[in-house]
């Protein structure tokens, strides 16, 4: 019996998707500049400044030194507020294969901050077989928790510290 086997339709449609979020010390626009970079999570879990990142038409690509390449189509940006991404190929992945869509939320937090949510879609698309998606989800969902705190490091490290008020 296969692991999908044990999961109702019920569950696999849960599955289908992941949900994170983490709570950001900066302000929306400063944590738009990282999340409007089309693949700024495909890191080793440290925001790269300085992506290895090219455009090819409409299709973004970011290369990971030792993983290859991954391509993005931007969706859409609504800045300070909301980014999507179709992520249409990775090393074990072509672009012409089904894909995630993943999206971004900042909202502005009472008493200051942001809290950054991150929503991935559609992994039940990416094969026919629950246990192959099953796969590449469970490796996302751990993915989403160091790059979240990746991207926390990131803006609250590189945010201007605050100037005192007379």
């Amino acid at each position: 019996m296969n692991d999908d086997a044990a999961h109702t339709d019920e569950q696999l449609a849960e599955l289908d998707t992941i949900a994170r979020q983490i709570d950001i010390d900066g302000t929306p626009e400063r944590v738009w500049e990282l999340i409007a970079r089309p693949g700024w999570y495909v890191n080793d879990g440290a925001v790269d400044a300085e992506p290895d990142l090219r455009y090819e038409g409409d299709v973004a690509v970011v290369r990971h030194p030792t993983l290859g390449e991954f391509r993005f189509r931007t969706v859409e940006l609504d800045k300070p507020r909301y980014a999507a991404f179709r992520w249409i190929g990775t090393p074990y992945r072509g672009e012409p294969a089904p894909s995630t869509l993943v999206e971004f939320w900042i909202d502005e937090r009472d008493g200051g901050g942001v809290t950054l949510r991150v929503l991935e879609s559609g992994f039940s698309g990416l094969a026919d077989d629950p246990a192959a998606w099953l796969k590449e989800r469970e490796g996302n969902d751990q993915g989403w928790l160091i790059e979240l705190a990746a991207a926390k490091t990131f803006v609250e490290k590189s945010a201007p510290a605050p100037t005192a008020q007379p």
